[in-house]
C-alpha cells in the first residue's frame, strides 16, 4: 500500500485530503504543524509529503530540509492559499516534486502524486544510461564523453537525429554532474509560439499583459542552480535570440514586464535535429548564438551506425514492456533479427522500440516471423497509411540497374520526388511513409530538397544558384 503523510494546520484540509487519498487505497499519516510532521516523519518515514507552505510553527521549505535529511529521495509536494513565486521558485529550487495552489483540485492532485511515485519506482537503470545502451564503440566513446564533461558546467550542444536519445542523454549529463540533486528543466522550444515561448523562458510580472493575473516565474528561474534542456533550439525564433544569447553569457534574466533582472545559475544543455549550422548559413539561426552553444558539441550515432546494437535493443524492450504489461515476451525468429539488423531505422531507437511493443500486443508468449516487418524505407508494414490514401505500389517508378540497397533506397526517393513534381509530402504517401521519414531521408542522402524534373536519363533538381545531376 501507498503511503502519504498530509501536513496542514487547518483541520478541515487535512480531512479532506486524507478522505482522498484513503479512498484511492493509500495509508495516510496526518500533522498539524512543521514539528509534528518531522516527528512522526523521522519514526515513520514515507514516501511522499504533501504539505502546506506556511504553518504557525514553521515552514513547508523547513519540513521540506528536515525530512530529506532522514529519506533524501522523499517526494514533497507543496499547497498554499497565497501564490507566490519567489516561494515557487524556492521550493523547485530545493528540489520540490510540484507545487499547487488551494483550493486544490483532487485530479491534478493525483496525476501529481502518480507522477512521483512513477517516478520514484524506475529502475535507476532507466533513467539514463540503459536507454542509451550499446556495444558499439561510436556509442561507448559517446558516454564516456558524457560523463567526462558532466563534471563540469561547461554548456552542451547535442546534434542528432529524431529518436536516437537526445534528451535521455542529456539527463544522463544532468545525473552525473555536480547537480544531480537540484532541478532539471525541460523546454521544448518547437511546443510555444513565439509570444508563449518568451513567457516561458523568462517569466513575466503581474500585468505584463492581458491575463497576467499574477507574475510566473520562467524556466531559467525554476531551473537556477541545476540543468536547462532547451529541446528543438533550432525551431526558436529569431527575435528571440537576442535575449536567449544575452542570457548565455550574462546568466541574468529580464522578466516580461518587470525592469530589474535576476540572477540564475544555470547549465544550459540545448538539442537539434536540424544542423545549425546549414540554419546559421540560410539566415535562421544567429552564428553568434550557435558559437554560444555550440562550447561542448556532442552527436549521437543514428542506429543504422551502431552494428550489433539491435539485438541487445530488442532483448532489453522485451524484458521492459512484457514486465511493464504483465505479459510473456514473444520470441523473433532469426529470420526477423536478420531484417532488422539489415533495417535503415529512420526512426532510430524510437521506431526499434515501437515495434517491440506492437510485437508484444499482438503477439504475447508467441512466435513472431519474419513477415511481421517489412524493410522499407518507411519501416514496417503497420507504420504505413492505408493503401486507400496513398499511390498503389504498381504505380511507383521503376528503378533502373542494380546495386546494393542504399542506392536503390536512394534511386527509389529520388524517381519518386520526380513522378511527384517534387512535393514531398506526396511522395511520402506514395512510399508509405511519413513526412518527417521523408525529410530525413532527404537529409540522409543529400538530395537538394526542392523541385524535381525530368532531364534526358537524369534527375535534375533546381535548386537557388544552380543545377545537380542525380543520376
Amino acid at each position: 500500500m501507498n503511503h502519504v503523510m498530509v501536513v496542514d494546520d487547518e483541520a478541515p484540509m487535512r480531512t479532506a485530503l486524507e478522505a482522498h487519498f484513503a479512498r484511492d487505497g493509500w495509508e495516510v499519516t496526518t500533522a498539524y504543524g512543521a514539528r509534528d510532521a518531522l516527528e512522526k516523519f523521522r519514526r515513520a518515514p514515507c514516501p511522499l509529503v504533501v504539505t502546506d507552505m506556511r504553518m504557525p510553527d514553521g515552514d513547508g521549505l523547513g519540513v521540506m530540509r528536515g525530512m530529506r535529511e532522514v529519506a533524501p529521495k522523499v517526494g514533497i509536494v507543496f499547497l498554499t492559499a497565497y501564490a507566490s513565486v519567489p516561494d515557487a521558485v524556492q521550493a523547485m529550487r530545493e528540489g520540490a516534486c510540484d507545487y499547487l495552489v488551494k483550493p486544490v483540485r483532487f485530479d491534478q492532485l493525483k496525476e501529481v502524486t502518480r507522477r512521483v511515485l512513477a517516478r520514484s519506482a524506475a529502475p535507476a537503470a532507466e533513467t539514463g544510461e540503459s536507454a542509451l545502451m550499446g556495444n558499439s564503440p561510436a556509442l561507448k566513446s559517446l558516454l564516456e564523453r558524457a560523463r567526462q564533461v558532466a563534471r563540469t558546467d561547461m554548456d552542451v550542444l547535442i546534434s542528432a537525429e529524431s529518436g536516437t536519445g537526445k534528451e535521455l542523454l542529456a539527463r544522463l549529463i544532468h545525473q552525473a554532474s555536480d547537480r544531480r540533486n537540484r532541478p532539471f528543466v525541460a523546454v521544448n522550444c518547437a511546443a510555444f509560439p513565439e509570444s508563449l515561448l518568451e513567457s516561458e523562458l523568462f517569466g513575466y510580472a503581474r500585468g505584463a499583459f492581458t491575463g497576467a493575473v499574477a507574475g510566473k516565474a520562467g524556466k531559467f528561474e525554476l531551473a537556477h542552480t541545476g540543468t536547462l534542456l532547451l529541446d528543438e533550439i533550432g525551431e526558436m525564433p529569431l527575435p528571440l535570440q537576442p535575449k536567449l544569447l544575452r542570457v548565455l553569457q550574462e546568466r541574468e534574466v529580464d522578466r516580461l514586464g518587470e525592469t530589474r533582472t535576476v540572477r540564475v545559475d544555470v547549465r544550459v544543455i540545448a538539442t537539434t535535429n536540424q544542423p545549425l549550422a546549414d540554419l546559421v548559413e540560410e539566415g535562421k539561426f544567429r552564428a553568434d548564438l550557435f558559437y554560444r552553444l555550440n562550447v561542448v558539441p556532442f552527436s549521437i550515432p543514428p542506429l543504422r551506425e551502431r552494428h550489433g546494437d539491435v539485438r541487445l535493443l530488442v532483448s532489453h524492450f522485451l524484458r521492459k514492456y512484457a514486465a511493464e504489461t504483465h505479459a510473456e515476451a514473444p520470441e523473433f525468429s532469426p529470420e526477423l533479427m536478420e531484417r532488422l539488423e539489415a533495417h535503415g531505422w529512420p526512426g532510430n531507437v524510437r521506431e526499434l522500440e515501437n515495434l517491440v511493443r506492437r510485437a508484444i500486443a499482438l503477439h504475447p508468449g508467441g512466435a513472431v516471423g519474419a513477415d511481421f516487418f517489412a524493410p522499407s524505407i518507411g519501416g514496417s508494414r503497420m507504420e504505413r497509411e492505408p493503401e486507400t490514401e496513398r499511390t498503389q505500389v504498381e504505380d511507383l517508378p521503376a528503378l533502373a540497374g542494380s546495386g546494393s540497397l542504399r542506392e536503390m533506397e536512394r534511386q527509389l526517393l529520388v524517381a519518386t520526388l520526380e513522378a511527384e513534381g517534387g512535393n514531398r509530402t506526396r511522395a511520402a504517401r506514395a512510399l508509405g511513409i511519413c513526412p518527417r521519414t521523408m525529410r530525413n531521408k532527404i537529409r540522409e542522402y543529400g538530395l537538394p530538397p526542392r523541385t524535381y524534373r525530368r532531364a534526358g536519363n537524369a534527375v535534375v533538381a533546381s535548386v537557388a544558384g544552380g543545377r545537380h545531376e542525380l543520376n
